[in-house]
């Protein structure tokens, strides 16, 4: 009876040994189907007891029914094409068409060479490039100014000005401008609606340009070979349409240079601009400049003259009354007409300036600086001449040094009942004068160096 039980459970363990066996096979085969169709394998391999078995993925009826499709639609297709060929040639025909205008197109956006752009609609480059141009706080932060019309472009251009974009309305205003200097600019065409809204002009030209802010050192002036050694200076000019016209007869009696104090109007305004005839490219304009520096732009031992309109009047009165210790007569800045009487701030001694003070020792006396008519011999050496603004007048730091230099106050006699000429017609007559002296000196000097070498010479 033992022996048979021990038999019994003998036999009992070898089955659920192999049932054991059996389960733990189907579960890694389970899991390693699972696996292999997660990932889409190109085969499966079996656990250890079929590893010679190898399953072949089977394509999907899916996809072989789309292949099936594809190559029958191909068929249809070139049966199609065979069957009206006239059809087929048509709508080639129709794209090499397009194809052409495309290239005909591209060839339109081109002038003598030069690729430009067309504005789109909504486009606000123009609008926002002439906002920051007329604004001198945008002007001065970015480097860039303003240019309209055809001369005044070309007048830059000839300078040596670096162009960055034009904008242009037709092909015949470009072509106006000399195009091989603006290969490195951005040519934009816009509709002439949209520049004369932008335009300061009653009449437009049809083209804007906008430049880097030009330096005065690194511009080529084409007349340089026919100026003298005269040199203007504004003295806190503010208005656009005088500065203007001051740059031009600058330009005009052949200036060396133009200085303009700080408080002038910016030299880049539009109005200016438009009033200085292209004078900006005809000489060197120095903008904002402190008096301590613009004795560094003066010639050598130049001499500084000051326009004053008021020691004029007194010189009318002396020839009336035949009083000349009226006119010897010491007197203030305060005084006269085109003088300022700001408080200088780098010189103390002129800070507490009182206008009713009769003290000599306060202020400026004028009396070290002489007086002359216009006409009279005062440009004998390299000089330069300071004209005022007509609301603040000539400041003190112009009579400084007027008297620093061994200068005059110079004026222009009117009739009686005329105030004064305004500082744009007072600079014309002076530089004129001036250009007349120095031209006069330069002849008498030449003749006498021409003179001293046949001496040599014989």
């Amino acid at each position: 009876m033992a022996a048979y039980m021990r038999g019994v459970m003998y036999f009992v363990s070898i089955d659920r040994n192999a049932f054991l066996i059996r389960r733990r096979a189907i579960i890694e085969e389970s899991k390693r189907y699972l696996r292999g169709l997660r990932r889409k394998p190109v085969r499966v391999l079996f656990p250890e007891s079929d590893t010679g078995k190898v399953i072949k993925t089977t394509p999907q009826p899916q996809a072989a029914e789309r292949n099936v499709k594809r190559e029958k639609k191909k068929v249809e297709e070139a049966s199609f094409a065979a069957q009206q060929p006239e059809q087929s040639g048509f709508v080639k025909a129709k794209s090499n068409e397009q194809s052409a205008t495309r290239r005909a197109a591209a060839l339109k956006d081109q002038i003598d060479g030069l690729r430009f752009e067309r504005a789109f609609p909504g486009d606000k480059r123009l609008a926002r490039l002439v906002s920051v141009a007329r604004s001198r706080t945008f002007r001065e932060h970015q480097g860039k100014i303003l240019l309209e019309g055809r001369r005044l472009i070309c007048d830059a251009l000839d300078a040596g000005a670096n162009p960055q974009m034009v904008f242009f309305s037709t092909a015949d205003r470009l072509r106006e401008l000399p195009l091989d200097k603006l290969k490195r600019a951005t040519l934009v065409k816009v509709k002439f609606e949209d520049i004369k809204i932008w335009s300061d002009l009653v009449a437009p030209q049809g083209v804007i340009a906008i430049f880097a802010r030009p330096d005065p050192s690194r511009l080529n002036f084409a007349n340089r070979g026919h100026t003298v050694p005269l040199s203007l200076i504004c003295d806190n000019i503010r208005d656009p349409g005088n500065l203007g016209t001051m740059l031009r007869c600058a330009g005009a009696a052949g200036c060396h240079n133009v200085l303009l104090t700080k408080g002038c109007v910016d030299a880049w305004e539009p109005k200016v601009l438009r009033a200085a005839m292209g004078a900006h490219f005809r000489l060197p304009i120095y903008p904002s400049l402190e008096w301590d520096d613009i004795e560094n732009h003066l010639q050598k031992a130049a001499t500084v003259h000051v326009a004053d309109s008021s020691c004029g009047a007194d010189r009318s009165r002396e020839a009336e009354d035949s009083k000349v210790t009226s006119f010897q007569k010491d007197s203030k800045a305060g005084e006269y007409g085109w003088i300022s009487t700001r408080p200088n701030h780098s010189n103390m001694r002129y800070k507490d300036y009182d206008l009713d003070s009769d003290s000599e020792d306060e202020g400026l006396s004028l009396s070290r600086v002489g007086s002359k008519l216009y006409h009279e011999s005062w440009a004998q050496s390299p000089t330069a001449l300071v004209i005022g603004g007509e609301t603040h007048g000539v400041s003190l730091e112009a009579f400084q040094l007027a008297e620093k230099t061994a200068g005059h106050r110079l004026f222009i006699p009117v009739v009686h009942g005329v105030d004064s000429l305004n500082s744009a017609m007072a600079a014309s007559i002076l530089l004129f004068e001036g250009r007349k002296q120095l031209l006069k000196l330069m002849q008498t000097s030449g003749r006498k160096v021409k003179s001293k070498a046949e001496r040599q010479i014989s």
